[in-house]
């Protein structure tokens, strides 16, 4: 099996949704719709309090090259245009929308058409009008991403599979109650960026997945499976590349620099639909899980719904809950107020009792003195000195950490998971990205 130096192996605890097939979640009787949906610049309203809006209706529009529009996931009326808290722990302008509980498609959306007659550029056009961005975390605009300069030349697109973080398990239902849709996705990104073979990268511990997909590739010479180690962080771009590609890829340097183009299950879903049913992205598939939840379901919600609403579809709380989070607990955000609504970059919502796994709780002691036993290295999947970043970001030699490459560091906690003093190495890098990027 294909797999990277370094990561870690974490309690996976993805048995408790694993096997729980994807349900349609209730319309919300309100959706707060951020208009900062995407990496890029933030969607403009183009709508007003009052007015009457439709399911895929768009309604804020992009600004600039990198932005994209912003859809309404309900049919109803616009109730405000204000700040809200999100997920990512600050306020955000977003559209404010009441349900009228007919859920009425806009003109147009959802209905098949005709795209085999598509030129890359109007399928580029087309992501851009429903708003498809990358649903694995970072919502990277999808005619961007898949544009590369025309010096470069793509010869493989590496559908990730993978889902290493710990709990979630909604890419893997997906793959298997969707796998002709996602494959029908890859084609169109392979088309677009006329890439001449595909590679279908699945952990090896997702086994009804790679019989799924491998039973729909069976048929595509130019597409096929790559069964890879199943190791936090595997899914991470520039390590699946090299786990199943053999290219590496340096600091500073991005997947399209050695010919690449990489692509999540969930995003090929929605550039499929797209092209072919004219959806604008306005739902996504989320696991809810967790001990603190009571029934734990992998959910196809509607962008905006807020986690309050998502938590109640789930029978509510079970026992005295410890932290809410906003994804996975590697990666995920543990979230102050349960009015924030789902984004395009929402994967999960993670749900910790006294209970849990204490693998992810912090513990009581909080942090003590570094030891220098150097297991944050050793996890370090991008080969960096997690514990002399800690400490120079903690003395602020900022200049210093440049030589360390501080922003090499991908954030998936895989050091900190490991250390025993407990440092709140993640916090410190973070904060020194901040002060080098002033």
């Amino acid at each position: 099996m294909f797999t990277f130096k370094g990561g870690i192996y974490p309690p996976q605890n993805k048995e408790m949704t694993a096997e729980k097939r994807i349900e349609i979640a209730p319309i919300p009787d309100k959706v707060v719709i951020s208009l900062a949906q995407h990496t890029g610049e933030y969607s403009r309203p183009i709508v007003n309090i009052k007015d009457s809006v439709k399911t895929g209706q768009k309604i804020a529009e992009a600004v600039g090259k990198a932005s994209l529009p912003v859809h309404s996931s309900i049919s109803g009326r616009v109730a405000a245009i204000c700040p809200w808290p999100d997920s990512s722990g600050t306020e955000t302008m977003s559209i404010v929308i009441e349900s009228d509980g007919k859920d009425e498609l806009a003109q147009g959306v959802n209905v098949n058409r005709e795209y085999l007659c598509f030129s890359s550029e109007d399928i580029r056009s087309v992501l851009r009008d429903a708003g498809v961005s990358g649903l694995g975390g970072k919502s990277f605009p999808a005619h961007v991403k898949f544009n590369p300069p025309a010096n470069v030349e793509i010869d493989t697109i590496v559908l990730n599979g993978c889902e290493s973080e710990p709990f979630l398990t909604g890419d893997q239902r997906l793959m298997i109650e969707y796998a002709h849709d996602i494959i029908q996705g890859l084609k169109i990104i392979m088309r677009l960026v006329d890439a001449d073979k595909a590679i279908v990268a699945i952990e090896s511990s997702k086994q009804e997945a790679i019989a799924r997909m491998k039973q729909e590739i069976k048929r595509e010479p130019n597409i096929w499976l790559s069964v890879v180690k199943a190791k936090y962080p595997q899914g991470n771009e520039k390590h699946l590349i090299d786990a199943v590609l053999g290219r590496k890829i340096y600091p500073g340097k991005l997947p399209f620099d050695v010919g690449v183009v990489l692509s999540n299950a969930g995003t090929a879903l929605a550039i499929r639909n797209a092209v072919i049913k004219n959806k604008p992205l306005y739902e996504r598939v989320i696991t809810v899980t967790g001990h603190g939840i009571k029934e734990q379901k992998n959910l196809m919600v509607r962008i905006g719904a807020q986690f309050k609403d998502i938590i109640k579809i789930c029978g509510g709380f079970s026992g005295e809950t410890r932290k809410v989070i906003s994804g996975g607990p590697m990666m995920g955000i543990a979230q102050y107020s349960l009015e924030v609504p789902v984004v395009k970059g929402t994967t999960g919502i993670l749900v910790l009792n006294d209970t849990d796994e204490q693998a992810f709780s912090e513990p009581e002691y909080g942090e003590v003195s570094c030891i220098r036993c150097g297991k944050c290295i050793d996890s370090c999947p991008r080969r960096l000195i997690p514990s002399a970043i800690y400490i120079n970001a903690r003395h602020q030699k900022w200049e210093i950490l440049r030589k360390y490459n501080v922003h090499e560091c991908m954030e998936c906690g895989a050091c900190a998971y490991g250390c025993p003093a407990k440092l709140n190495i993640i916090q410190s890098i973070k904060v020194a990205k901040k002060m080098l990027n002033k």
